[in-house]
């Protein structure tokens, strides 16, 4: 059986991430090899107090979950919502999820059940892939919403009609891939703004204790939710502040409507977090000493990557918060994937800008996830006078770079 769709199905494009397996190829063939900051997958340690509640838990694991998530899970997740936001929710207002991902890709499908008469998702413009992929695999129109100052969302940029068509807007701060910092000003815009059209709000808040000034001091982050509750959904994960993006939980939280009505459907969908796992979390939530480690860590390799773009012929051009550096070359003529090729050559792998979407297309993203000797060695590496470890006899058969970027930048296809 062919694997094509039917006449007028739809047809996965290829996944963004895999668009830079070619220069992963060839990044890899650097001495001492390869410094992967293209996904920003944890590589630091999962707390003790995390792995000790797993193995607890897992011996009378025997049960079915519930799929909303246990009561001290939900418990939990509001009590983080009111230490970290002020915010007092009932755990009833809280659902667990597989990893913010599925429900980053499912959230369109269920609104529009909910409400077939909207078919809009407006995104932000240079932003997580999975936002406007999530629209389409839920039938919806995937539109855009420009960025503005301090890669905020631009929301006068939205015509009427999209405006009357919308069903969803997703809100990410801080932002991925641009650094923009969470504060209340901009959130609390955003959802005055839905309020007022009927929009529901779904605001990615994933990074939020990743929160910098432009001093690079710890600020404390917002919730939408803190602009009213009313239509408005929270989404968080343990994957990065607890460095559990292998255990896949985090929670949906905000207006009591629309989290009963979703937690129904999951319900019958199964979507069940392991009990084991529901362990773990209900006692990352409940700690914040482990994520003022973890943000230590990301604070310090992020100025310390800073501190040396400049040999490496990057000027940093994003936000000052979250893990990742938002760069773009200091020579105008280099677009995106030329730099990942160039970096690629250093044995440096990054995330060409228009993974993120076409307004990324002059910048590149950098995950500070690798540990600082790694970072050092790969800025070392790309401020070495050749600027390149990688034979180009080697790797891909001799092939030069710019063909391989030429080759990713193309890709449209599994």
């Amino acid at each position: 059986m062919s694997d094509d769709a039917a006449p007028g199905g739809f047809v996965p494009p290829i996944y963004p991430y895999f668009r830079l397996d070619a220069l992963k190829q060839r990044a890899a063939e650097g001495s001492g090899g390869i410094v992967d900051l293209s996904v920003g997958t944890p590589n630091d340690p999962v707390p003790e107090i995390v792995t000790a509640a797993l193995a607890e838990a897992g011996p009378g694991a025997f049960g079915y979950p519930r799929a909303i998530g246990g009561p001290a899970l939900r418990e939990a997740a509001a009590g983080w919502m009111e230490r970290s936001f002020g915010v007092s929710l009932d755990a009833a207002q809280v659902v667990s999820v597989i990893g913010t991902k599925e429900l980053v890709a499912s959230l369109p499908h269920l609104l529009r059940l909910r409400d077939p008469s909207r078919d809009t998702v407006l995104y932000p413009a240079v932003s997580y892939p999975t936002y406007a992929m999530g629209a389409e695999l839920g039938g919806c129109r995937a539109v855009p919403v420009p960025l503005g100052d301090g890669w905020h969302l631009d929301l006068s940029a939205v015509s009427e009609e999209d405006a009357a068509r919308a069903l969803l807007l997703w809100v990410n701060e801080p932002g991925n891939p641009t650094g923009s910092q969470s504060a209340a000003g901009p959130l609390g815009e955003a959802v005055a703004w839905a309020q007022a059209r009927g929009i529901v709000v779904a605001s990615d808040e994933c990074y939020v204790e990743f929160n910098w000034d432009e001093a690079g001091e710890f600020v404390p982050g917002a919730t939408a939710l803190q602009a009213g509750v009313d239509g408005v959904l929270a989404v968080h994960s343990l994957s990065k502040r607890s460095n559990m993006a292998g255990y896949r939980c985090g929670f949906l939280a905000g207006d009591g409507d629309l989290i009963a009505y979703i937690a129904s459907v999951r319900t019958h969908s199964g979507m069940m977090v392991p009990g084991p796992i529901q362990a773990a979390a209900t006692v990352a939530w409940a700690d914040d000493a482990h994520v003022v480690v973890q943000r230590d860590r990301y604070a310090e390799r992020r100025s310390y990557a800073r501190s040396r773009l400049a040999e490496a012929g990057l000027a940093d051009a994003g936000g000052p918060s979250s893990f990742y550096l938002w760069v773009r070359s200091a020579d105008p003529a280099e677009d995106g994937w030329a730099v990942t090729a160039r970096l690629a050559e250093t044995g440096t792998l990054v995330a060409a800008g228009d993974l993120y979407g076409e307004g990324g297309g002059d910048h590149v993203r950098i995950a500070l996830v690798q540990p600082l000797e790694r970072l050092k060695l790969a800025f070392d590496r790309m401020a070495a006078p050749d600027h390149s470890t990688v034979s180009t006899a080697r790797g891909m058969g001799g092939t030069p770079p710019t063909r391989a970027a030429r080759a990713a930048k193309g890709a449209t296809q599994p």
